[in-house]
């Protein structure tokens, strides 16, 4: 909520799991703030200015690293320095890297470009990682002069739209960052700004007071707190950010209590991998659904150890059959939003007499739009009831009385699905250790489809085409369309 640019945008996504709240409010902003003492913390060396002091601030279009910048720029007017601040912004307004350049110096002669130079950045506040590691903030860095303060939680920038498969793990993304610098300090800010403020927007005020206690910033403590009450904008919880930033870096153990959000999670070893996954297709359909998942890992994981060749096509098949065999109709769709867990979570959110609006493209109730792509429809808080009769409706599902499975869109998902299971039951036979990689490749292709619709269509038939490519290489033909007889 608190980065979204209220164009709404997302709600044109193809994806049953928008919901808008109406005359509602955010209640955890509501509960009273944390009071931190930081009088007794030490004042940090700060900067000489014996030349121009140079900063980066990296970070993502509209989290608000513009405005920190420019109050940073303000505080070393107060102080009567000279300084220059230069956004390099880029898609700032849709999740965009950003570079905001700050410059400080004793007179304005002494600041002959606003831009940092490549390789002459002192200092880099890194409010995000994935900018920091990327091309245009690594050339600004030099291994024997930049210092880095940044923060482990990382958020994905635009690039994930293009490529939704891109991967962003802090550890190595910090890893580039610190082999490019002269000293490396870090602090989960997104964690602690969730954590006092529920709110991850002051994130970055975090990280400038961390940044300054690590001496990086050379501007008094007195001309940041007054810059912060010009800027006029939340003046007590921005000072109050700052305070705890410069206690993350001084005294991090009196913050301990906030955990970071994005730790990464504990790997299951494959019997629990299986076992959470059968649990799951119980509650999707039944036990006797769950057991026919069971029984193909079953098959697989005998094959695949008898030629000793480890578990690499057992946990693909343990993924991508679930996920094929889970499919989000209509009942899964009710079941999940009145599993208990959604509403508590939107209760445990927002107050007030609000409104849920559901928005949906049922294919059997919606219509279509000039291209034949279904059109979504804003439903009201009526569906939450109709939710809970269709999720008891989930044993018609792949009988001849299951209504909404007559759609194209649900014969496609039962489809793949069939054929999935039967393409990995042929590949045993001929599985090998020569073509155990392809092998694992082509149980992994499910991973191409996502999405529902007129998108999740357009992603099979990719998966579909590379499918053929792989099939090309095997050494006896695995059957691409084999129904089997049995699975609903």
């Amino acid at each position: 909520q608190e980065s979204c640019n209220q164009d709404l945008r997302c709600l044109d996504g193809f994806c049953p799991s928008f919901v808008t709240i109406e005359n509602g409010h955010d209640v955890r902003r509501d509960r009273p703030r944390r009071q931190f003492n930081v009088e007794h913390l030490p004042l940090p060396e700060l900067p000489g200015l014996s030349r121009p002091w140079n900063m980066v601030f990296t970070g993502v279009g509209g989290t608000g690293v513009t405005t920190v910048a420019a109050i940073l720029g303000m505080a070393a007017h107060v102080d009567e320095l000279a300084s220059s601040t230069l956004d390099m912004t880029g898609l700032a307004q849709k999740g965009g890297p950003v570079l905001s350049h700050v410059r400080v110096a004793r007179a304005p002669g002494e600041l002959t470009a606003a831009r940092v130079a490549p390789a002459s950045a002192d200092a880099i506040i890194a409010c995000d990682l994935v900018v920091a590691a990327g091309t245009e903030a690594l050339v600004l860095m030099d291994r024997t002069r930049t210092l880095v303060a940044a923060s482990m939680d990382v958020r994905p920038t635009s690039e994930f739209i293009v490529n939704r498969s891109k991967r962003f793990e802090a550890d190595i993304l910090a890893g580039k960052v610190k082999r490019q610098s002269a000293g490396f300090a870090t602090c989960h800010a997104e964690a602690l700004a969730e954590e006092h403020f529920q709110d991850a927007i002051y994130s970055n005020m975090i990280m400038l007071g961390y940044s300054w206690q690590m001496g990086l910033v050379p501007v008094s403590l007195r001309a940041i707190y007054r810059a912060i009450k010009l800027n006029g904008v939340s003046v007590a919880d921005n000072q109050r950010a700052f305070d705890i930033g410069r206690l993350a870096f001084a005294e991090p153990q009196s913050l301990a209590d906030a955990q970071p959000p994005r730790v990464e999670p504990t790997a299951l070893d494959l019997d629990a991998f299986i076992a959470r996954r059968v649990g799951f297709l119980t509650e999707y359909q039944d036990g006797a659904y769950a057991e026919r998942y069971r029984a193909l890992l079953d098959a697989v994981r005998a094959r695949e150890s008898a030629l000793g060749l480890g578990e690499g096509l057992s946990r693909a098949v343990a993924t991508y059959a679930h996920k094929l065999m889970a499919y989000k109709d209509e009942y899964e769709v009710a079941r999940l939003y009145t599993s208990g867990t959604f509403e508590k979570a939107v209760r445990g959110t927002f107050g007030g007499k609000f409104k849920m609006h559901f928005h949906l493209a049922p294919p059997l109730l919606s219509k279509k739009d000039a291209k034949g792509h279904l059109k979504k429809t804003t439903f009201g808080p009526w569906m939450f009831a109709a939710f809970k009769v269709l999720k008891k409706l989930k044993g018609l599902r792949g009988t001849g009385f299951d209504i909404v499975g007559w759609t194209e869109e649900r014969k496609m998902e039962r489809r793949i699905r069939d054929e999935y299971i039967a393409r990995i039951e042929a590949m045993l036979g001929d599985l090998s250790a020569a073509n155990h990689s392809l092998a694992i490749e082509i149980a992994s292709l499910p991973d191409q489809i996502r999405g529902f619709g007129h998108v999740k269509e357009a992603s099979v038939h990719k998966s579909e085409a590379r499918l053929a490519d792989l099939q090309a290489h095997w050494p006896v033909g695995v059957p691409a369309r084999k129904t089997l007889i049995g699975v609903q």
